[in-house]
């Protein structure tokens, strides 16, 4: 089966090329582009619309790649070992599987969400090679070996907060997500918002843009809030007259806390405005 994007979800021809790459190669797909851009959907898309199962590991500073595979609880053990529990004597009783065990064991290909593996450890990504290499590891508290019974789509996203190794890489296939174009972003707001008038639409992609090209922005506004900014101009019922200006690129919108996330983007737009208005 191959990835043509679903009815929720809208995939430029080069993602589902890639997304179809990925599992004609048998390699793991990365994934990387701007916060908000749909990284972390994709792999619940690809999993909905192959109909296989989904499988999410979300990283964090303190992850170790050894969570993914399998965790011993030794400490459980020595506390039912002194209380005299029965189960004490196997020691499989105290292995918890991670994502890829439980994926490796899959009845059916697996779809494994890694998202946003930059945050961890930079060796982490080097400490899975062999595993997604191989499928399968060695688990040496009951030693046994774990093969994948089918290979697993297995989907990595990063937010480029850090550089990923070399060897990493070339055991990937890589896509960057663009940010979406005009007409693309009209698309993904029609599948949310089928109904939306096309007058409130074209002056909110508007302002969104002109947002987007203000230079010195801390923080640029993402699709997803766009997305949440239109759900609130909607049930605001804000008129489209309401986000004209005469220089969108210095208006501050109605419901702004939607799309400018800190005080500083705020201040800067508020300075900018200040400085039209005067003539500056």
């Amino acid at each position: 089966m191959r990835f043509e994007g679903t009815d929720t979800y809208v995939a430029t021809p080069d993602l589902m090329l890639a997304v179809n790459a990925a599992i004609a190669l048998e390699r793991p797909l990365l994934i990387k582009g701007e916060p908000g851009t749909g990284k972390t959907m994709l792999a619940e898309e690809v999993a909905r619309a192959l109909s296989r199962p989904l499988l999410q590991w979300h990283i964090k500073s303190t992850t170790k790649a050894q969570q993914g595979l399998y965790e011993y609880d030794a400490v459980s053990r020595l506390r039912d070992s002194q209380l005299g529990v029965d189960k004490v004597a196997d020691i499989a009783n105290y292995i918890k599987r991670g994502v890829l065990w439980e994926a490796f064991d899959a009845d059916a290909p697996a779809v494994v969400l890694i998202d946003e593996v930059d945050k961890a450890d930079i060796e982490f990504p080097n400490d899975l090679l062999r595993e997604l290499d191989r499928m399968e590891f060695y688990v040496y508290e009951i030693q046994r070996t774990v093969r994948a019974r089918h290979r697993p789509l297995v989907v990595i996203t990063s937010n480029n907060e850090k550089e990923l190794p070399d060897a990493f890489l070339r055991r990937c296939f890589f896509h960057y997500i663009k940010f979406p174009d005009r007409a693309t972003m009209t698309r993904i707001v029609d599948v949310h918002f089928p109904g939306l008038k096309k007058a409130l639409l074209a002056e909110a992609l508007e302002v969104f843009f002109g947002l987007r090209d203000v230079p010195g922005l801390k923080k640029k506004p993402s699709t997803s809030e766009l997305l949440d900014w239109l759900k609130l101009l909607l049930a605001e019922d804000i008129p489209p007259e309401a986000l004209k200006s005469s220089d969108k690129k210095v208006l501050i919108p109605p419901l702004h806390g939607a799309l400018l996330k800190n005080e500083q983007d705020v201040h800067l737009f508020e300075r900018i405005a200040f400085m039209a208005r005067s003539g500056r």
